[in-house]
């Protein structure tokens, strides 16, 4: 969902192990199809503290993602 951020490491693409692990905030989940469980996703690669540092659009298995923090919910005001 966009905004949520996500862990990507070695269980959602081999390229993403070891050091090479992100922090990425979610920005779109491509809705052109790929195969069975996959997706290509694109977001903003954060540092610990949740600074944008690369934009990037990356593929990967959605089941090896791990949420690290949801969006947040807009508060909508109702009067």
């Amino acid at each position: 969902m966009a905004g949520d951020v996500i862990g990507v490491g070695p269980a959602a693409s081999i390229q993403f192990g070891g050091r090479r692990s992100l922090r990425f905030r979610v920005i779109a989940v491509d809705s052109r199809p790929t195969y069975y469980g996959f997706a290509w996703i694109t977001g903003y690669v954060v540092d610990r503290h949740g600074a944008a540092e690369d934009k990037r659009e990356i593929y990967v298995q959605v089941a090896g993602l791990v949420l690290l923090r949801p969006a947040p919910r807009s508060r909508r005001r109702i009067t």
